[in-house]
């Protein structure tokens, strides 16, 4: 048991391998079947309960990886603080379940569930793979993300506007903002705007530092729109059909 949670996970990730694709599959499966369940899931209390459940699960996840580096004695100031754009969206989405706040919904549901969905497609695991600690816990603390907002989406019925598009990405850049400073000041690399990861990921395309940061906002933005696309196109239909039928 000891093994699976030592610094040196020993296997490496294999991106596309068959852990790697049943693990999507799984995160897959769990976003259907809230789907064909949504209106079960509106029912109280088991609304209360699911709802405070996913979001015990996201804080739970965020403090144990905390706990973990903390053991193998690589917890830093420049590294291991929640300023990661997916540990301030595991937080923010736990707190969008617990308030059903729309504002935060604007926020985690287009720059969450972008960023987490774009982690696990390309995860920065290196030597991490099933089972190790780090490698459960990263699928579940990113796959938490977009299962807690197609909760919101799904069972209680919240969706975009389009202004919801820019007001997300607006954020986003505040945000970026801040932590580049941040970065500056105690020499990190928070949300890797100071250097790329290590591990292959889409910025290895996109040039050297800075110059994929450019990219690196089309990309969010392209990302953000393709979120709001089927909500869009959902207008679009329903406009004709009432424009047909009057």
């Amino acid at each position: 048991m000891e093994r699976y949670f030592q610094a040196d996970g020993g296997d490496l990730f294999i991106l596309f391998s068959l852990t790697h694709w049943m693990t999507l599959l799984v995160l897959l499966g769990i976003i259907v079947l809230i789907f064909l369940f949504r209106r079960v899931l509106r029912e109280q209390p088991l609304n209360s309960i699911v709802r405070s459940g996913l979001a015990a699960i996201l804080i739970i996840s965020e403090i144990s990886l905390h706990a973990w580096l903390w053991s193998i004695e690589e917890w830093t100031i420049q590294y291991s603080l929640p300023f990661h754009l997916s540990s301030i969206s595991i937080l923010l989405s736990a707190a969008l379940l617990l308030t059903k706040s729309y504002s935060l919904f604007e926020f985690t549901y287009f720059a969450g569930v972008g960023s987490a969905l774009q982690a696990m497609i390309t995860p920065d695991l290196s030597s991490y793979t099933f089972p190790h600690f780090r490698y459960v816990h990263f699928f579940i603390s990113h796959g938490g993300i977009v299962v807690a907002n197609m909760f919101i989406v799904f069972v209680e019925k919240y969706r975009p506007i389009a202004k919801s598009v820019w007001k997300a990405f607006l954020y986003l850049n505040l945000y970026t903002f801040y932590v580049f400073l941040l970065n500056y000041f105690i020499e990190g690399n928070y949300m890797y705007i100071s250097e790329k990861p290590t591990n292959p990921s889409i910025l290895d395309y996109l040039g050297p530092w800075p110059l994929y940061l450019i990219p690196l906002e089309m990309i969010a933005l392209i990302t953000f729109m393709l979120l709001y696309l089927p909500f869009g196109l959902f207008d679009i239909v329903e406009k004709t059909k009432n424009h047909n039928d009057s």
